[in-house]
């Protein structure tokens, strides 16, 4: 069919002649190989996906906005077609104010299905032009979070197969004072 053709081309018509955007969302506190590795592939299938790193005030993030900011820029640098941003409110307002056409959002287990379908759910309700899209890591990366990431490099563990190495620099430096 023209969809198959479409995605085994290096061409983006089966998803309309209009530019598509989509964005990833999250606090990325910080980001490791499980976000790259959904954001690598899922900017194959868009022609932009920026990464919008969530101010949210009920968290106490590791990272200042600016330092997760820099990481993530860091880490997809070999990304033509990802940017980096941050946003505070409403996940879907923020898709409209940067014309993009979709949310993606990693599941890793099906425990996160349940809270990523609400979501999901929620944000159609909001603003039923805007998708959302699920995309589960790499299976050497669907045990990770970026908790797991955090405790295992303050007891001193080595991360360095989970973290681009900005991060793991970033996480010694913080856990070494």
């Amino acid at each position: 069919t023209s969809i198959s053709w479409a995605l085994w081309s290096n061409s983006h018509s089966f998803l309309g002649e209009h530019m598509r955007k989509i964005i990833y969302p999250g606090t990325f506190d910080p980001i490791h190989n499980g976000h790259i590795d959904i954001a690598t592939r899922a900017s194959k299938l868009f022609d932009e996906l920026e990464f919008v790193v969530a101010i949210n005030a009920d968290k106490t993030p590791l990272f200042s906005i600016e330092k997760r900011l820099e990481l993530i820029r860091e880490s997809v640098k070999h990304l033509n077609n990802v940017k980096v941003s941050e946003f505070k409110g409403l996940v879907v307002d923020h898709a409209v104010q940067t014309k993009a056409n979709a949310i993606i959002r990693g599941l890793r287990h099906v425990s996160d299905f349940e809270f990523e379908f609400q979501m999901a759910m929620m944000n159609f309700h909001l603003n039923d032009s805007i998708t959302s899209l699920f995309m589960m890591p790499d299976e050497k990366f669907i045990h990770l979070n970026s908790t797991v990431v955090k405790d295992v490099s303050k007891h001193g563990g080595d991360v360095s197969a989970f973290v681009p190495s900005c991060v793991e620099k970033a996480l010694f430096v913080k856990y070494s004072d």
